[in-house]
């Protein structure tokens, strides 16, 4: 049987962080045969769903997002209008635990509205926070920085291609 350590330094290395060094349950006074289960227990994903609601409602109240009523006034349009481009994935929107949409309102810079549903289509996916994800996760392929920069930067091509490797 193979050894693992469940050191800070190693747990962080798994891609589960927390919940290597989440609490685990007591065992009882009766002795009873331990089995390695290959899943998380309930606390654990308990913990890491909290910790995404946080992380979540956190994202939708930063200074770049707006509603979209607010949306529809910066690109001089309607809130119907707006709800159909996110349904359509020419616009992201992010779902929230009350109804409507918050809004990345950094998307309609130029750079990047021409490039949203290309990458919607490409990802094969119009939901917003697949899409924010993508946008705003560093990638090793674009040297550390986000598809986002790096379309800033004049790299829209080189996103694209990353996202169709992405997205297959």
């Amino acid at each position: 049987m193979k050894s693992v350590s469940t050191s800070p330094s190693s747990a962080s290395n798994t891609g589960f962080g927390e919940l290597a060094n989440a609490p685990r349950p007591r065992s009882s006074s009766r002795r009873v045969q331990k089995h390695d289960s290959p899943y998380v227990s309930i606390q654990a994903t308990q913990d890491l769903f909290s910790h995404s609601l946080a992380a979540r409602q956190a994202r939708l109240s930063a200074g770049d997002m707006v509603s979209t009523d607010e949306a529809a006034a910066h690109v001089g349009t309607t809130r119907v209008t707006i709800n159909a481009w996110v349904e359509k994935g020419r616009c992201i929107g992010l779902t929230q635990t009350k109804r409507g949409f918050r809004i990345p309102v950094w998307q309609f810079d130029p750079q990047l509205w021409d490039l949203i549903p290309k990458l919607s289509k490409t990802l094969g996916t119009t939901e917003g926070w697949a899409l924010l994800s993508f946008l705003e996760s560093p990638l090793g392929s674009l040297d550390g920085r986000t598809p986002r920069l790096a379309i800033e930067q004049g790299q829209a091509e080189r996103v694209l291609a990353i996202a169709a490797q992405e997205g297959n």
